[in-house]
């Protein structure tokens, strides 16, 4: 022990000499990691199992949508994003209820979000996973109906469908309003309401500046690709439709 001692002392005095230079010699290569490289056939065994099982989970089917969609196809309403719009509307809302014994007035999502188109045909867990990939929450935000007129503005001038559910919003050719509406009632400037969107939008994702004004949240711990899963499950088909809910008038 104490000649291990002596060494590292050494050591650490040549290395500490202001006159010594240490040269290294450092090589590198850049490999490609593409399908070209052979499988390592002990490492491919283990992972077998498990690829079989996962395989097996996301592509397990839970609906079938009539035709393929996305979220380019209309300029402020489009049947993907009031797909998933509603879809969060109609789930969470007794969740909501439950907890709060209050109601969600409205749901309100951001255009980006949407991460794939909605293919025709079988719709399996991977799906859901392709639309939503990331990892965000359902939170439900309290917010005055003063508030709610910038989320409105906003909608307006960001030229992107973003998905809404429980808003009724037109707008005329000369950009004023002709309706606006939650629930089927104009918006009142002094009510809270209760709107449900991502964690990400409620800490002012995509702009979304408006939402910091809410003192208010209520985290449903229910995340939004959980909510699709859950949604394709419950409805065997999956038909959904661009509507009325925003849009604006040519003349």
């Amino acid at each position: 022990m104490k000649k291990l001692v002596q060494i590292i002392m050494i050591i650490s005095l040549i290395l500490s000499c202001n006159n010594s230079k240490i040269l290294v010699k450092v090589n590198s290569k850049n490999i490609s990691i593409n399908r070209e490289i052979e499988p390592v056939k002990q490492v491919k065994d283990i992972i077998y199992p498990y690829k079989l099982n996962l395989d097996k989970t996301m592509n397990k089917v839970l609906s079938f949508s009539v035709d393929n969609y996305s979220k380019n196809d209309g300029d402020y309403n489009t049947a993907i994003g009031n797909l998933m719009a509603d879809a969060i509307f109609e789930l969470t809302n007794p969740v909501f209820k439950d907890r709060t014994k209050k109601n969600i007035d409205m749901v309100l999502l951001n255009h980006g979000g949407i991460r794939s188109i909605l293919p025709k045909g079988k719709v399996t867990t991977k799906t859901a996973y392709k639309l939503m990939p990331f990892e965000n929450s359902v939170v439900v935000a309290a917010i005055k109906g003063s508030v709610v007129f910038e989320m409105i503005n906003y909608l307006k001038t960001s030229n992107k469908a973003h998905p809404t559910s429980g808003l009724e919003l037109v707008i005329n050719a000369n950009d004023s309003y002709k309706k606006i509406q939650i629930g089927g009632k104009a918006v009142d400037s002094e009510k809270l309401y209760y709107i449900a969107t991502s964690d990400y939008l409620y800490k002012g994702g995509d702009r979304m500046e408006f939402f910091k004004k809410s003192d208010t949240l209520y985290k449903l711990n229910y995340k939004v690709r959980n909510i699709l899963l859950d949604y394709f499950s419950i409805h065997d088909t999956l038909n959904p439709k661009a509507d009325q809910r925003f849009i604006k008038l040519k003349h």
